[in-house]
């Protein structure tokens, strides 16, 4: 006779319905012996306030020779490096071959410092400092989006997730195409909405607030999940708890808000193997073009699997056939609810809100 299914033990897979790809779950593998890397020293936080060799902190030469300002609370530039350009030539195709296909690529891209600080990461910032990367990003976004179609906010943290600068820093990649993983997104949430005249995110958000299980941190306004579909192991979803297609429309009230959730749920990433928790994350934002049952979210996704050293890498079967983890979304839930629990927030020591008002 087959055992009764338990999604705790027993292999089974889960849809992402923002993609439509599927999810192997196979939480019996967390038994298994462990042949593979085992945990090292992680490497410490930064200590400093200010590195003379930081081509982001305040003052310092970038490598282009350009000076940064003496800048004392959030700090846009254009990317020395841009991966887009706003102007660019109309490649040809080769031979008109189907198999052989190009077309132009447009766009801007900025880098955003979080803080004059070269050793204050959003985890550690206090309120009024959050709240005021969370304006830069609305500010950047209202510029862009009167130019570019799609606005890309991101940040990777942590050299385990390809970050070349240890500074708390941010991107924008503002294009005049939607990517592929928005334009999955939209198809997909405009596809629910059309049969069901409600949101797919706004939908999930109330299962998930009602239930409780994955939920990591929460309040009035927005609500911080490792999804039902997560594939990285600690995987997280922020969302609204109201129809809310852009970062543009968050109120005040709704910024405040948002500043604690990111702040719970940072904490507790980084108290989860007492080291400064690499990740990579972004907000999804409305296009600058109509986007039916669109749903404001922010995706992280960090690579650790079990502490500071020892991160999941796509693996052969992964490549080749479908996704698969091993740890539960819901485990995954609760040791991060532990960690924000286990020791009172940090914060910063600075009471300066410049900057914090748009």
């Amino acid at each position: 006779m087959t055992a009764t299914f338990d999604p705790h033990s027993h292999p089974h897979r889960r849809l992402n319905p923002l993609t439509n790809d599927w999810v192997i779950v196979s939480p019996h593998r967390t038994q298994r012996p462990w042949e593979g890397q085992r945990d090292t020293s992680a490497a410490p936080a930064s200590a400093v306030e200010h590195d003379s060799d930081c081509y982001l902190c305040p003052g310092n030469q970038r490598s282009t020779g350009a000076t940064n300002p003496v800048y004392d609370t959030t700090f846009v530039f254009d990317n020395d490096f841009a991966a887009l350009l706003p102007t660019v030539s109309s490649p040809h195709r080769a031979h008109s071959d189907e198999l052989l296909i190009a077309e132009a690529a447009a766009g801007e891209c900025r880098v955003i410092c979080f803080s004059p600080r070269h050793d204050l990461t959003l985890s550690r910032m206090n309120r009024d400092e959050t709240m005021a990367v969370i304006v830069l990003w609305q500010d950047q976004l209202g510029e862009l989006q009167q130019r570019w179609e799609w606005v890309q906010i991101f940040e990777t943290r942590g050299e385990l997730s390809g970050s070349s600068n240890a500074h708390p820093h941010g991107q924008i990649w503002a294009s005049d195409f939607i990517p592929d993983e928005a334009r999955r997104e939209i198809a997909t949430q405009a596809s629910y909405h059309s049969r069901t005249a409600s949101p797919m995110l706004l939908d999930y958000a109330r299962r998930e607030a009602d239930d409780g299980e994955r939920t990591v941190a929460i309040n009035d306004h927005w609500i911080a999940v490792v999804p039902y579909w997560a594939y990285w192991p600690y995987e997280t979803l922020v969302l609204p708890r109201r129809p809310l297609a852009s970062l543009l429309d968050v109120t005040a009230d709704e910024s405040d808000a948002l500043a604690e959730v990111l702040s719970t749920m940072l904490r507790a990433f980084d108290q989860l193997f007492n080291t400064p928790f690499p990740y990579c994350s972004g907000w999804h934002t409305a296009p600058k073009s109509a986007a039916p049952g669109f749903q404001l979210h922010a995706h992280y996704y960090p690579p650790l699997l079990r502490s500071a050293t020892i991160a999941k890498i796509p693996a052969s079967y992964e490549l080749l056939a479908n996704l698969q983890r091993d740890l539960t979304p819901e485990a995954a839930a609760s040791n991060l609810r532990a960690a924000a629990a286990s020791r009172p927030a940090q914060v910063s020591t600075s009471t300066d809100r410049a900057g914090a008002g748009r």
